[in-house]
């Protein structure tokens, strides 16, 4: 009896893990379907940052920005696809333009740079 218990149990454990998976994608494309809404459209790119995930990073047709963080490149790319997502292979050329930073962004990165403001 042991012997049939334990691949029940991993079946168990793997569509729970599934399920966990499938509900983290549904959030995350509800959160990238109200980034789009609130800037007239986005595209994106998902960069593997290693044991942290996956950054699913935003751009929307304004030029605002912003990124969401999924556990796995499966999920963010379930998630851009559940939201209807275009993705980019890459974070350059005509994609990177789109980006518009203002006041905020830019004393922030001078500050890191040459003593603005802190990051505190």
């Amino acid at each position: 009896m042991a012997e049939t218990a334990e691949p029940q149990t991993q079946q168990t454990d793997d569509s729970r893990h599934a399920a966990r998976a499938e509900r983290r994608a549904a959030k995350l494309a509800k959160q990238i379907g109200a980034f789009s809404r609130a800037h007239g459209g986005a595209e994106g790119q998902l960069a593997h940052i290693g044991r942290m995930g996956t950054r699913i990073v935003l751009v929307g047709e304004d030029g605002g920005w912003g990124d969401l963080m999924a556990p796995s490149y499966a999920v963010a790319e379930s998630a851009a696809q559940k939201a209807g997502l275009t993705l980019h292979e890459t974070f350059d050329g005509d994609f990177a333009a789109k980006v518009r930073t203002g006041p905020y962004e830019w004393s922030r990165m001078a500050g890191i740079q040459v003593g603005g403001p802190s990051n505190g």
